[in-house]
């Protein structure tokens, strides 16, 4: 028993230092071992791990700090004011925490604040930013309009609204941005009526919420890029049935006699007593299978050159099982009873057909899609 409350106080006691920050503080997380302390300070104001913590880790954290700084500073960093931003917020967090904890004030009464620095620290990152931005922006290319349109984002999120940059944003945006136009060809049958277009504007919604527009991948019909005046798109994906059938009717006709043996209560409790069931059980089953081929090609439309060119098979069979019977319902199982309920109906429209058939192609189709794509985004 004595090992046993050992091991529990023992528990406690490490449970408290590491939630006090005191483990943080060892490793040289300072903040950390700071924020971790004033929360556990407010839910116990008497904890003095906790207290000895901010006692001991606040002093080295502006002190580290500020050793950063200087040496940030003193570089050649390309954003070393942003990264100098950063810490300053670092402080400023940790002096909030601590001016919001009763306790914690006690122990530091004038936590380090920046402002006047802040403010400077500001200007000077959101310029950095956008010099870069500006330089990778004349490059030209796409990856550096990429580059470019992170860089002026930055700076609009360190100074909302810094100089030209929110048009900027949408140069390089549109550099940065490969566009590209779904063709969907109308299904062309001499046999069958049918409209691809529950599938193409599937596909479409598919692309569209995986790729919205704020990404580096943004999708056309071709009527939208007749109408935002889109000429030269980077890829068109083109998709085509072909070869879509539907085959010949199977009817096949089962028919089988069925026996059941079920026990009765009878007032003789003496006797097991049994009943015998007879039934005579026809099935009729048809089966009608379709299949045909998508074809994709992905084109870059600059070069003038495929870049895939996938079929992707497809088939559906339709089956349609009904029955009837005559004798003893009593013999017939749940299932095939409920197959009596059924009647005969007709062979599905080639329309329906068509659909189904598409589900599964569906699947593989946004999964290549995706795959292409996911290469520019």
């Amino acid at each position: 028993m004595k090992n046993l409350a050992y091991l529990f106080l023992l528990s406690v006691w490490l449970f408290a230092s590491c939630s006090s920050g005191k483990k943080a503080l060892q490793k040289g997380e300072y903040f950390s071992a700071v924020s971790k302390a004033v929360k556990r300070l407010n839910n116990n104001p008497g904890n003095k791990n906790a207290k000895e913590v901010i006692r001991e880790s606040y002093p080295l954290a502006i002190q580290w700090s500020q050793e950063e700084i200087d040496m940030m500073l003193s570089g050649a960093d390309e954003f070393k004011w942003d990264k100098t931003l950063g810490l300053m917020q670092k402080v400023n967090i940790a002096a909030r925490e601590i001016r919001q904890s009763p306790v914690a004030r006690q122990i530091i009464p004038e936590p380090k604040t920046y402002t006047s620095e802040m403010e400077v620290a500001k200007q000077n990152a959101a310029e950095e930013r956008y010099k870069a931005g500006n330089r990778q922006l004349a490059e030209n290319t796409l990856e550096s309009g990429r580059m470019a349109f992170r860089n002026f984002r930055r700076a609009n999120e360190i100074l909302p609204g810094y100089k030209d940059v929110a048009p900027k944003m949408v140069e390089s945006k549109n550099l940065a941005t490969i566009k590209v136009v779904l063709e969907a060809i109308p299904v062309h049958t001499a046999t069958y009526k049918l409209s691809s277009e529950l599938f193409y504007q599937q596909v479409f919604e598919f692309l569209n919420n995986k790729y919205p527009e704020r990404s580096f991948v943004n999708i056309y019909s071709p009527q939208e890029a007749e109408r935002v005046g889109l000429e030269y798109p980077d890829f068109i994906v083109r998709l085509q049935f072909y070869d879509f059938v539907v085959g010949k009717t199977d009817h096949y006709e089962k028919e089988e006699l069925l026996t059941k043996r079920v026990e009765v209560e009878t007032r003789d409790t003496t006797k097991t007593t049994y009943k015998n069931y007879k039934a005579k059980l026809k099935t009729f089953t048809d089966k009608v299978a379709s299949g045909g081929v998508l074809d994709m090609q992905v084109i870059d439309f600059n070069a003038d050159k495929v870049m895939v060119n996938d079929r992707i098979p497809g088939e559906f069979v339709w089956i349609y099982d009904h029955a009837i019977y005559v004798g003893d319902k009593e013999a017939l199982t749940k299932e095939q009873f409920e197959l009596t309920k059924r009647k005969a109906v007709p062979l599905p429209p080639a329309q329906d057909l068509f659909i189904e058939f598409t589900k599964p192609i569906y699947d593989q189709l946004t999964g290549r899609l995706r795959r292409f794509l996911n290469k520019y985004d």
